[in-house]
């Protein structure tokens, strides 16, 4: 169910995509959709929590012996924004339906912002126990992370210009990567 309202939200965007869509690409019928979801934009929330979770744990990298805590975090951290950005879901959300994504900024936390919570309070509490990351209460510090690292994926494009290297996407990568460090050294 979950790919097959993936294709029809890549090909119309949401608020086009239609339960009876979602059904046919699926090859089921309707009422086996209404028994699990009342609506299109239920569906496509457990479509984005499958899409971002697994943005997110496909962009950490493998633990190495010489990597501390911190260094792993930060990395993924990055490589997770640039995937996010270069996701064909997310891209076609903003901008298309960017207003689907506003209550997840303005006024309540998603399935996938508490799933990225987790991840993010283990890390960090790795980063504590190997000394790497700044002592701070776990759940403060990953809130605050994930405004960071939100920030920049869903507004970079408006602070970017391609065309200046100091104004690039890589530019502003870097720039992550530097806030992030600060913020997580002790």
């Amino acid at each position: 169910m979950l790919d097959a309202v993936r294709d029809c939200v890549l090909a119309v965007g949401v608020r086009r995509t239609t339960l009876t869509d979602v059904a046919r690409r699926a090859g089921v019928s309707r009422m086996t959709l209404y028994r699990r979801w009342p609506d299109v934009r239920t569906l496509v929330g457990d479509l984005m929590t499958r899409e971002w979770v697994g943005v997110a744990t496909g962009s950490m990298p493998e633990r190495r012996p010489d990597a501390d805590a911190r260094s792993l975090i930060v990395d993924g951290l990055v490589a997770g924004v640039a995937a996010f950005r270069a996701h064909p879901l997310f891209r076609k959300i903003v901008d298309v339906d960017p207003e689907l994504l506003l209550p997840y900024v303005l006024d309540r936390r998603g399935a996938s912002q508490e799933a990225l919570l987790g991840l993010l309070a283990d890390g960090l509490r790795e980063g504590h126990a190997d000394g790497s990351v700044r002592a701070a209460p776990v759940e403060r510090q990953a809130r605050a992370v994930l405004l960071i690292v939100q920030s920049f994926t869903l507004s970079l494009r408006t602070m970017t210009d391609e065309d200046d290297p100091e104004l690039s996407s890589d530019a502003f990568l870097g720039e992550l990567r530097t806030v992030l460090e600060r913020t997580l050294t002790p």
